[in-house]
């Protein structure tokens, strides 16, 4: 671990600490270290829509609304290579959520995403995309062989397995 020395004004450090505080961080350093991840992970988003990332694809819908289910279900099908795991739960007689964890290229997981959130009777959608470490990323690709899966050259992927 290297040792960094930076100077703040006495605004902008009183500024820091309210944000630790407000944040319940227990040091300067690991605030400042949430906040250099948070910048360097946006730089990666933009500079690459190919690059690894995790995201969290969390939507409420109103299961009531007319082959919504069956939609969803289906777009999740469709992007399987994406979907770690989903979790489904009853808010109310009308109102279901569902949380989807998903790896992939950034690109993918974005539209991936857009589509579910627009879909008639999804009332709200978000993600949170978190980057994650390209070398660990390609260390999982090529695993189709090794798994025994097969696919045809017109559906090509990977799987991405941690």
């Amino acid at each position: 671990m290297q040792r960094l020395t930076i100077s703040l004004d006495d605004r902008l450090a009183v500024e820091l600490d309210e944000l630790m505080r407000l944040k319940g961080y227990s040091s300067r350093s690991e605030a400042f270290r949430d906040m250099l991840r948070r910048e360097l992970g946006q730089q990666a988003a933009s500079a690459d829509p190919q690059a690894p990332f995790i995201a969290i694809l969390s939507y409420v819908y109103d299961h009531h609304e007319r082959q919504l289910a069956t939609r969803l279900t289906e777009l999740q099908h469709d992007h399987h290579d994406l979907t770690i795991s989903t979790m489904h739960a009853h808010l109310s007689q009308e109102e279901c959520v569902e949380t989807a964890i998903l790896r992939g290229p950034l690109l993918a997981l974005s539209e991936f995403a857009q589509s579910v959130i627009a879909q008639t009777g999804v009332r709200h959608g978000s993600i949170n995309l978190i980057p994650i470490d390209a070398p660990a990323a390609a260390a999982h690709s090529g695993e189709d062989a090794a798994h025994g899966y097969h696919h045809d050259a017109a559906h090509r992927h990977t799987h991405q397995h941690k």
